[in-house]
């Protein structure tokens, strides 16, 4: 593609440039992120990407960009536990993902990241499950569902404190795994620092880790492997 027919995919705003090529570089559209955007900049990214692709996701969504998208978007859907607003085409269609990927969460505090990767894997075409507050504090929660686990595609393990329920899901499963460390924790939980470190030296074997209460990066990650 030529200087000159790249620049018209790229839509000038004062303030963005909208990359309209993402469909094709990255097999999604350009997602909104909220955080320190205004709520007019939000709306008026929003708009452009529906009028391109007919659909938008913002995430990190703060109260005032939640309103102005729902005001300017009826059908637009809000997550209040995941800060996330998707508005999907009209029909949605159906996944496309070869399987399915299983959001598990360690705790219901971790929940919030949890509800952000799995509206992200939504909007990636991909069919969604969820498995809550199944952590190691009682681990006969996990052991019970090995058959949740091992007929999923992919992984996402979304954990605080020390961070080791995705050591033990890898233990238990041969298909990737996604671990998404949370700043859920006591003081010495250092912000998510020590449930991501513990994620890094992981021994389970195809245990990989995205950045504390980073949902949407597990989720776009997991929605590749499970397109590829």
């Amino acid at each position: 593609m030529r200087l000159d027919e790249l620049g018209r995919l790229i839509e000038q705003l004062p303030f963005a440039q909208i990359d309209h090529l993402r469909p094709v570089t990255q097999g999604h559209a350009e997602i909104i992120f909220g955080s320190g955007k205004t709520a007019a900049q939000v709306v008026a990214i929003a708009e452009r990407l529906e009028a391109a692709n007919g659909e938008f996701l913002a995430t990190r969504v703060e109260p005032a960009q939640r309103d102005a998208l729902i005001a300017r978007f009826p059908r637009a859907e809000w997550s209040e536990l995941g800060r996330t607003v998707y508005l999907p085409r009209d029909p949605e269609p159906a996944p496309t993902g070869r399987g399915t990927v299983l959001v598990v969460t360690a705790g219901t505090s971790d929940l919030p990241v949890a509800e952000e990767a799995a509206v992200t894997a939504r909007a990636f075409r991909n069919r969604v499950e969820r498995l809550t507050d199944v952590g190691v504090a009682g681990i006969h929660r996990i052991l019970t569902q090995t058959d949740a686990l091992r007929s999923a595609a992919v992984i996402i393990v979304v954990a605080g404190m020390e961070g080791a329920l995705p050591s033990v899901v890898g233990g238990l499963v041969s298909v990737p795994v996604i671990a998404v460390p949370t700043s859920v924790g006591y003081g010495a939980s250092f912000g998510g620092l020590a449930a991501l470190l513990a994620m890094l030296n992981s021994c389970a074997s195809g245990v990989t880790v995205v950045n504390i209460d980073n949902g949407f990066g597990a989720a776009a990650a997991a929605s590749r492997i499970n397109h590829s």
